[in-house]
Protein backbone atom coordinates (compact mmCIF):
# COMPACT_ATOMS: atom_id res chain seq x y z
CA UNK A 1 0.00 0.00 0.00
CA UNK A 2 1.31 3.43 -0.97
CA UNK A 3 1.07 6.15 1.70
CA UNK A 4 2.16 9.10 -0.48
CA UNK A 5 1.17 8.73 -4.15
CA UNK A 6 2.41 12.23 -5.10
CA UNK A 7 5.89 11.50 -3.71
CA UNK A 8 5.88 8.21 -5.62
CA UNK A 9 4.97 10.05 -8.85
CA UNK A 10 7.72 12.64 -8.36
CA UNK A 11 10.25 9.91 -7.56
CA UNK A 12 9.32 8.03 -10.73
CA UNK A 13 9.89 11.21 -12.77
CA UNK A 14 13.21 11.89 -11.03
CA UNK A 15 14.47 8.32 -11.42
CA UNK A 16 13.43 8.09 -15.08
CA UNK A 17 15.28 11.29 -15.90
CA UNK A 18 18.42 10.16 -14.08
CA UNK A 19 18.29 6.92 -16.10
CA UNK A 20 17.72 8.96 -19.31
CA UNK A 21 14.42 7.22 -20.10
CA UNK A 22 12.13 8.73 -22.72
CA UNK A 23 8.90 7.88 -20.86
CA UNK A 24 7.75 6.74 -17.45
CA UNK A 25 4.50 5.31 -16.07
CA UNK A 26 2.65 5.83 -12.83
CA UNK A 27 -0.76 4.85 -11.48
CA UNK A 28 -3.09 7.70 -12.42
CA UNK A 29 -5.22 9.98 -10.26
CA UNK A 30 -6.83 13.37 -10.85
CA UNK A 31 -4.20 15.08 -8.67
CA UNK A 32 -1.25 13.48 -10.49
CA UNK A 33 -2.81 14.27 -13.88
CA UNK A 34 -3.21 17.92 -12.84
CA UNK A 35 0.43 18.06 -11.66
CA UNK A 36 1.49 16.56 -15.01
CA UNK A 37 -0.64 19.18 -16.83
CA UNK A 38 1.08 21.98 -14.93
CA UNK A 39 4.52 20.49 -15.70
CA UNK A 40 3.56 20.33 -19.39
CA UNK A 41 2.18 23.88 -19.45
CA UNK A 42 5.36 25.22 -17.82
CA UNK A 43 7.60 23.31 -20.26
CA UNK A 44 9.11 20.77 -17.85
CA UNK A 45 7.77 17.66 -19.68
CA UNK A 46 6.91 16.96 -23.32
CA UNK A 47 3.49 15.37 -22.88
CA UNK A 48 1.39 13.03 -20.76
CA UNK A 49 -1.56 10.73 -21.36
CA UNK A 50 -3.94 8.78 -19.14
CA UNK A 51 -4.42 5.30 -20.56
CA UNK A 52 -6.27 2.18 -19.51
CA UNK A 53 -4.04 -0.78 -18.62
CA UNK A 54 -6.04 -3.91 -17.73
CA UNK A 55 -8.82 -1.88 -16.11
CA UNK A 56 -6.48 0.48 -14.24
CA UNK A 57 -5.72 4.04 -15.25
CA UNK A 58 -2.03 4.63 -15.94
CA UNK A 59 -0.37 8.02 -16.39
CA UNK A 60 2.26 7.90 -19.16
CA UNK A 61 4.65 10.85 -19.07
CA UNK A 62 7.02 11.73 -21.93
CA UNK A 63 10.07 13.41 -20.44
CA UNK A 64 11.81 16.43 -21.94
CA UNK A 65 15.56 16.85 -22.39
CA UNK A 66 17.76 19.80 -23.36
CA UNK A 67 20.32 17.91 -25.40
CA UNK A 68 21.42 15.18 -22.99
CA UNK A 69 20.43 17.04 -19.81
CA UNK A 70 16.92 16.74 -18.34
CA UNK A 71 14.86 19.94 -18.27
CA UNK A 72 13.78 19.23 -14.69
CA UNK A 73 16.86 19.83 -12.55
CA UNK A 74 15.10 19.12 -9.27
CA UNK A 75 11.83 17.89 -7.80
CA UNK A 76 11.20 18.19 -4.09
CA UNK A 77 8.13 17.04 -2.18
CA UNK A 78 7.28 19.71 0.41
CA UNK A 79 4.03 18.74 2.11
CA UNK A 80 3.82 15.10 3.07
CA UNK A 81 1.29 12.94 4.94
CA UNK A 82 3.24 13.15 8.21
CA UNK A 83 3.81 16.91 8.03
CA UNK A 84 1.46 19.02 5.95
CA UNK A 85 2.80 22.41 4.80
CA UNK A 86 0.31 25.20 4.19
CA UNK A 87 1.00 28.72 3.06
CA UNK A 88 -1.08 31.88 2.70
CA UNK A 89 -1.05 33.88 -0.52
CA UNK A 90 1.37 36.39 1.03
CA UNK A 91 3.81 33.73 2.24
CA UNK A 92 4.03 31.50 -0.84
CA UNK A 93 7.63 30.39 -1.43
CA UNK A 94 9.79 31.71 -4.26
CA UNK A 95 11.61 28.60 -5.50
CA UNK A 96 15.26 29.26 -6.37
CA UNK A 97 14.68 33.01 -6.39
CA UNK A 98 11.83 32.73 -8.90
CA UNK A 99 13.65 30.44 -11.35
CA UNK A 100 11.64 27.41 -10.23
CA UNK A 101 8.03 27.03 -9.23
CA UNK A 102 5.93 25.62 -6.44
CA UNK A 103 2.80 23.58 -7.11
CA UNK A 104 0.01 24.50 -4.69
CA UNK A 105 -3.25 22.69 -3.93
CA UNK A 106 -5.80 25.42 -3.26
CA UNK A 107 -9.55 25.65 -2.80
CA UNK A 108 -9.69 26.66 -6.49
CA UNK A 109 -7.71 23.65 -7.66
CA UNK A 110 -4.06 22.75 -8.18
CA UNK A 111 -1.98 25.62 -9.59
CA UNK A 112 1.47 27.17 -9.67
CA UNK A 113 2.64 29.61 -7.03
CA UNK A 114 2.51 32.44 -9.58
CA UNK A 115 -1.15 31.78 -10.34
CA UNK A 116 -1.97 31.42 -6.63
CA UNK A 117 -0.36 34.81 -5.88
CA UNK A 118 -2.28 36.36 -8.77
CA UNK A 119 -5.58 34.88 -7.53
CA UNK A 120 -4.69 35.81 -3.90
CA UNK A 121 -5.29 32.28 -2.65
CA UNK A 122 -3.12 30.06 -0.42
CA UNK A 123 -3.12 26.33 0.21
CA UNK A 124 -1.03 23.21 0.62
CA UNK A 125 2.44 23.43 -0.96
CA UNK A 126 2.74 20.08 -2.74
CA UNK A 127 6.19 20.32 -4.32
CA UNK A 128 8.94 22.51 -5.72
CA UNK A 129 10.21 22.14 -9.31
CA UNK A 130 13.30 23.75 -10.81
Amino acid sequence: MMTDPVADFLTRLRNAQMAKHKTTQSPSSKLKARIAQILKDEGYIEDFAVEDNDGRAVLNVTLKYDGIHPVIEGLQRVSRPGLRRYSSADDLPAVRGGIGMAIISTSRGVMTDIQARKDRVGGEVLCHVW
